[in-house]
């Protein structure tokens, strides 16, 4: 699920370093790759690579401080991470100036409101989008057998900033917007790497397109579609659906669909009573295992924009208090698991 800095570093070096292989000499370059995974752990700046492969490289290890260590940081090691990432996205920006993805985050440390965030991305995406399509169309053209990955690769970061752009426009009730990205990018991109059916699933919930969600369930779930069942649908899908059938007062269908959630999903009454928020991914959504605990963690965060629809007595929003109180599960004690 979603895009792993890490491997796509790999994938890039992988790329260019079977290029460089002589296609006279089969054995001599089944050896070579052989010792590629060795090389790279060893010592990857000893591997064929360009600026941009160098500057992707540094974005990997700035989201590896910003994504995966920062949120577990101690408060007097905030600064010194964001301080660090900083500088590699500077360095990745001075080694090739349309590293959009170091771009992209800088934007998100430096325009702290979701608004000016999502400004940003709107008017910078149609330049986004021209420079990975053509740098995908050079990519194809110059790996040759090895076309569809390398122009996969060079569009990614288009993926990612309108993915990120959709994320936003959920944010800042621009659902229809999020519908239209959505769109765009299951259509450059089938398989949804950036996972954008996720967030169109919560915009049609907010639009209460049941008609919408269900040709989405039907037609786009790219995991739904190629699974035995809907038992398998994501918990993005189900929260939307608990959140329509809320919505038209069809209790007895929303608890349904809630008991989906708790069938597929370890730990599920848990999460969905504690409903935390965390930071969003910088780089793109966090990668977590499907089905896992930490996918329904990450799901109940993003449908905050449902659950906190409204306010009841205790401060939380109507569908989230509908919902924590069908867990089951007392306040203090998925606070004390928490």
């Amino acid at each position: 699920m979603s895009f792993d800095p890490r491997r796509e570093d790999y994938l890039r070096l992988g790329l260019r370093f079977a290029r460089t292989l002589d296609s006279k000499d089969p054995f001599g370059a089944a050896r070579a790759i052989s010792t590629f995974s060795r090389r790279y752990d060893q010592n990857r700046d000893a591997l064929p690579q360009s600026d941009g492969d160098r500057a992707f490289h540094l974005v990997a290890e700035a989201t590896d401080l910003i994504d995966y260590q920062l949120p577990f940081a101690s408060d007097e090691a905030v600064q010194p991470l964001l301080d660090n990432a900083g500088k590699l996205l500077d360095e990745a920006l001075d080694l090739d100036a349309h590293c959009h993805d170091a771009t992209r985050m800088k934007a998100a440390a430096e325009l702290l409101s979701f608004e000016s965030y999502y400004r940003f991305l709107e008017a910078n995406a149609p330049a986004v989008r021209e420079s990975c399509l053509r740098r995908r169309d050079a990519a194809r053209e110059e790996f040759g057998a090895r076309a569809d990955l390398a122009g996969d690769i060079a569009l990614r970061p288009y993926l990612r900033w309108a993915s990120t752009e959709a994320a936003k426009a959920l944010i800042c009730g621009r659902y229809t917007k999020t519908i239209e990205l959505a769109d765009e990018l299951l259509e450059l991109d089938p398989t949804d790497q950036c996972d954008v059916r996720f967030t169109a699933a919560l915009a049609f919930a907010k639009l209460e397109d049941e008609a919408g969600l269900e040709r989405l369930a039907r037609g786009r779930n790219v995991r739904l579609a190629s699974s035995t069942g809907p038992e398998h649908a994501d918990a993005w899908l189900l929260m939307a659906r608990v959140a329509l059938a809320y919505k038209r007062r069809d209790l007895t269908c929303a608890r349904e669909w809630l008991a989906r959630i708790t069938e597929s999903y370890p730990h599920a009454l848990e999460t969905l009573s504690r409903q935390d928020e965390l930071p969003d991914g910088v780089f793109a959504r966090l990668a977590v295992a499907p089905h896992s605990e930490d996918e329904l963690i990450l799901a109940v965060s993003e449908a905050t924009v449902l659950l906190q629809e409204g306010r009841d007595e205790n401060g939380r929003g109507t569908l989230g208090a509908w919902v924590a109180a069908q867990t089951g599960v007392p306040a203090d004690a998925s606070a004390r698991r928490a």
